[in-house]
């Protein structure tokens, strides 16, 4: 049963990162193309990368809007779970629904609809269409985290918070956050990796400011090469240090 077991993990594994792998190993291709055999390993295609103007404005453009997204997304997302998880009202399930509802729909309908509405309403295609857009479709995320993180003991520590007289901002900031830190860096963390590798909003709310997904959309229409097996490392690179930041600095030290 224990060799069955380690079959499928490492089966599962496989499975999961060799797509991976096979991006970072030929991102380091010494040729035109990031195909088998393997000619060597090259710093080159990295180099290209780091200085090509565009592709660095695009980077930037994707940290901005995945930073700035994320933090609106978590802000509206922990008033809204702290304020349903304290009050009970009539419709309560309803406004849980439709919190979450967004979470169910497809990006492009997403995109397609913030389209038109910024349309009517003269809103052109730029980074702050698609931060927006990228709030709605963050949003459920953290709400969903955030309030199933909300037990019994938090909600009467909060009670006891305002019963010993603290203001409102005051339960929330110093009571309820700190409590929920975790599920706070979690949501906030896992927005931002969305925001960060979001395409189909971007790619329809952007026109000349346009994110890190979209330009490297534009770069695959010319046809695959080592330099954007390099982005994709990259842009994977970065994932993985905010996971393990966050386990690092978080998951391991609540668990403690």
């Amino acid at each position: 049963m224990r060799i069955l077991s380690w079959a499928y993990l490492i089966a599962l594994f496989t499975f999961i990162l060799l797509p991976v792998g096979v991006l970072v190993v030929f991102s380091f291709q010494d040729g035109r193309l990031p195909v088998p055999p393997f000619k060597g390993a090259t710093l080159e295609w990295y180099a290209s990368v780091l200085a090509d103007r565009a592709l660095m404005e695009a980077l930037l453009n994707s940290m901005i809007v995945a930073l700035i997204s994320a933090a609106v997304s978590l802000m509206l997302g922990f008033l809204a779970a702290s304020g349903l998880a304290r009050v009970v009202l009539p419709g309560s399930v309803l406004m849980r629904g439709v919190l979450i509802a967004p979470m169910t729909v497809s990006y492009l309908i997403v995109a397609l609809g913030l389209l038109q509405m910024f349309g009517k309403i003269g809103v052109r295609p730029s980074l702050l269409a698609t931060g927006i857009g990228h709030v709605v479709i963050n949003l459920p995320l953290c709400f969903a985290i955030i309030y199933a993180s909300i037990g019994e003991h938090q909600k009467n520590a909060l009670k006891a918070a305002r019963d010993l007289g603290a203001r409102e901002w005051q339960v929330l900031w110093l009571v309820a956050a700190p409590m929920l830190l975790p599920s706070l860096a979690a949501a906030y963390f896992l927005a931002f990796t969305f925001s960060w590798d979001e395409f189909i909003i971007a790619f329809l709310l952007t026109r000349f400011d346009v994110t890190l997904p979209v330009e490297i959309w534009s770069m695959l229409r010319s046809g695959l090469s080592p330099e954007t097996n390099a982005v994709g490392s990259l842009v994977f690179l970065v994932s993985i240090v905010i996971v393990v930041a966050l386990e690092l600095l978080l998951f391991r030290k609540g668990a403690k």
